[in-house]
């Protein structure tokens, strides 16, 4: 050890102390090893440290700012006609002003004011343009939104009428995302029911063994014909969803969901699980699930990845209608909507089947609709489509949705959400999240980790049919948030020989990216990997690097945001084995 301490044993009472003993690093290690015979620790390959520092482009223009006027003295009058040159004195303070001020630190005597670096760096803004003006249009409000610009602050003097305020109010109601939704699944374990739900699930089997037992959901399909046939049917179990109805606990998850979409109102309930079993015979379920529908929608609705409860992901991506050849496929008569509708309950029905339905697992699904480019509501095949779809999930599958994520949301669509939302439950609207273009990625990594969201929308899970040999969506990333005007350098500290592979996005880009080795050796010079590049929209939204680490340093990931928008960055690495 470079500074070596003596330590001194502690001292006996029949025993003279021992001379004082020097420890060595070595030595400590070896006694450790003795007394604990687990494994020690091994010692990381790497470590990760970020700095926040100015933005290049934020410095240069500091650099060419005139500099910042000097602190006013005490004002003193020039010597007047009279030969006179008195101090002013300072006026009283105005009766008007207003009472907030009150609670305000009274300002020093002298008028020498200590003003932060960050003040410094932006001219002092002019009397005149204190009261701000601005539009409280709808679109005007969600361009601001996207453009990541915050409210200006109006001055105590600006005046506004009544009228100005309500609709301030009224858009200040309809920025998106409009909330991040206050549902919270329930358990589906007994024991956490409380006593009044207990009772209902109680009751409601008894009903649904009486039913059972009279033969109630197979009674309307009786064949008089062959009565032999239907007796033989009758003996089969009844199952939604491939669960028999009260064989296992299995059940009591579905007699749950039913009863939730009915306020635990037990006969109500029973209805609805009445007509759910009389609609799938009438519409063919398990015959459904032997047919081939073909993979034309296969981009239309799609499951992808996991959200951060484990949750199995639903993707729905409205925008693919803008093909007309697609759109006429799905909706331009009466048949090709219900074969459309027959698809998209076949891909319902399999998604379910998949989910874990005992009383601990996950046995609902995170939706996502994408509604950029999606096609407005002038459409009517479409209109008609989405109307029978909907009352058919929602007669018949109950409480199958945790989460509703709405992202590039158009105005028109928030405007038709306004206008619909009084006839929803609480219950449902509780379940909604709506997010604009500029807000989408960032709304989605609220619920879903970055390495589970597709690359489309921000992540960094490429398709399932693409190769990506080194990183997987079991790869953990980490998400960090560039500030305006600000860098940040992601430094990864190597303390031995390897390969360094790494993944870094920035959403959107707009910003400026490099990579550099530096040794720790002070003779050794520091090794440019990417040179700073400014990358665009345009260009590929992951980038993917390696380096061979032949000796000890860092590499350094600089992000540099000059933009006045914050900006979403996600990184991760692998450390692989060095090979000459």
């Amino acid at each position: 050890m470079a500074n070596e301490t003596p330590i001194q044993a502690p001292t006996l009472a029949a025993v003279p102390p021992p001379p004082p003993l020097t420890v060595t690093e070595s030595d400590l290690r070896a006694v450790f090893e003795k007394e604990d015979p687990s494994p020690a620790s091994p010692v990381p390959v790497v470590s990760v440290s970020v700095m926040e520092s100015v933005s290049t482009a934020t410095a240069e223009e500091e650099e060419q700012m005139p500099p910042p006027p000097p602190p006013q003295e005490p004002l003193e009058l020039e010597p007047n006609s009279s030969g006179k040159g008195e101090k002013e004195e300072p006026p009283p303070p105005s009766p008007l002003k207003p009472a907030a001020s009150e609670s305000e630190p009274p300002a020093p005597a002298e008028a020498t004011v200590a003003v932060s670096e960050s003040k410094l760096q932006q001219p002092p803004a002019s009397p005149t343009q204190e009261v701000v003006t601005e539009s409280k249009s709808l679109a005007t409000m969600m361009e601001k939104e996207e453009a990541g610009v915050s409210e200006p602050t109006v001055s105590n003097t600006t005046t506004t009428t009544s009228a100005q305020e309500e609709v301030a109010f009224v858009v200040e109601e309809k920025k998106i995302p409009q909330n991040l939704g206050s549902f919270k699944e329930e358990s589906n374990i007994m024991v956490d029911l409380s006593d009044f739900e207990r009772k209902a699930v109680e009751e409601l089997k008894k009903f649904v063994q009486e039913a059972l037992d009279t033969h109630l959901f197979t009674s309307e399909t009786k064949s008089e014909e062959n009565p032999e046939k239907e007796k033989k049917e009758e003996r089969k179990e009844v199952s939604i969803w491939g669960i028999p109805l009260l064989k296992d606990d299995r059940s009591d998850v579905i007699l749950l969901k039913f009863l939730r979409a009915r306020d635990f109102k037990v006969k109500d309930a029973f209805v609805m699980i009445k007509n759910t079993i009389q609609w799938r015979k009438e519409f063919g379920i398990d015959e459904l699930l032997d047919e081939d529908l073909g993979d034309d929608m296969e981009k239309v609705v799609f499951m992808h990845g996991q959200d951060r409860e484990g949750h199995p992901v639903c993707y729905n991506v409205y925008g693919e209608f803008q093909n007309k050849d697609l759109y006429q496929k799905a909706f331009s008569d009466e048949e090709k909507r219900m074969k459309f509708l027959r698809w998209r309950i076949l891909f319902l029905e399999k998604s379910i089947r998949k989910l874990d339905f005992s009383p601990g697992g996950v046995s609902t699904l995170f939706q996502v609709s994408d509604l950029k480019n999606s096609p407005g509501p002038g459409k009517r095949e479409l209109r008609l489509a989405t109307k029978q779809a909907l009352q058919l999930l929602q007669d018949n599958y109950p409480e199958f949705v945790t989460k509703q994520v709405f992202i590039n949301v158009p105005w028109w669509y928030l405007a038709f959400y306004t206008m619909i939302s009084p006839f929803m439950t609480q219950r449902t609207k509780s379940k909604f999240v709506f997010a604009g273009p500029a807000k989408s990625a960032e709304t989605l990594f609220k619920y879903i980790p970055p390495e589970q969201v597709p690359i489309q929308y921000g992540g960094l899970s490429v398709d399932y049919c693409d190769c990506n040999p080194e990183f997987s969506d079991a790869d953990p990333a980490t998400e960090m948030t560039v500030k305006p005007g600000t860098k940040q350098t992601v430094e990864i500290t190597i303390y031995e020989t390897c390969v360094l592979v790494w993944e870094i996005r920035v959403v959107g880009w707009e910003v400026s990216y490099g990579a550099e080795f530096m040794p720790n050796a002070k003779d050794s010079y520091t090794v440019i990997i990417q040179k700073p590049t400014k990358m665009t929209p345009k260009d590929e939204p992951v980038v993917s690097q390696s380096f061979k680490v032949g000796e000890l340093g860092k590499i350094l990931l600089t992000v540099d945001n000059p933009t006045t928008k914050k900006k979403k960055l996600l990184y991760r690495f692998k450390v692989k084995p060095f090979c000459d």
